[in-house]
């Protein structure tokens, strides 16, 4: 797993670091802020961004929000002093996959964060899934669409206003969406005539 770990206090960020690097993982750069958490995960993209919440000239709720916000990396995970409710509403909806609370140690950062990417990873694949099937619902009405207007248009059947979007699909080498698309554009510049 690439990390970059952005924490204000040069002494937890050394530890951290160190917590980090000797279970295998890469540590891809170091920063005291959100300006840098932002700047360091637009440059290197990585899997996870372990910030602290409290730090000077942007927090670490608002970078995360951005850094949610421009897919800059995968899972993003808080490092702070603070339980309290206010901290962890704020937490939640930054789209942050973990909360460890100061101290640091070992034993609670490395189970946290290896459960929180694997969390993250589980969202993305249902983000792409969700994508793909809007896609298709977007793709289906289009061709519903074009296949009312070869029905209306041309007195056609249901099946031969399908088939005849199918043969120009084959034809022309487009998929049923773009030949669907060009034929409802067509059909909007017969109306303005």
């Amino acid at each position: 797993m690439r990390i970059i770990v952005v924490e204000d206090e040069p002494v937890t960020r050394m530890d951290i670091r160190c917590i980090l690097e000797d279970a295998g993982f890469e540590v891809l750069g170091e920063g005291k802020d959100g300006f840098d958490a932002i700047n360091l995960c637009t440059s290197y993209h990585p899997d996870m961004v372990l910030m602290d919440i409290n730090m000077p000239n942007l927090d670490g709720v608002s970078a995360a929000k951005i850094i949610r916000r421009d897919k800059l990396c995968k899972c993003v995970v808080f490092l702070t002093a603070y339980s309290d409710d206010i901290f962890i509403e704020g937490a939640k909806k930054s789209g942050v996959f973990g909360y460890v609370v100061k101290p640091i140690d070992e034993k609670s950062l490395l189970p946290t964060i290896k459960i929180a990417y694997a969390k993250s990873l589980e969202s993305e694949k249902n983000e792409q899934k969700l994508n793909d099937i809007t896609k298709r619902l977007e793709d289906r009405k289009m061709i519903e669409k074009a296949k009312g207007f070869l029905m209306q248009s041309g007195g056609l059947d249901e099946d031969s206003a399908y088939k005849k979007l199918r043969s120009l699909s084959m034809e022309k080498g487009y998929s049923l969406r773009v030949i669907s698309e060009t034929i409802l554009l067509q059909a909007q510049k017969g109306e303005k005539k």
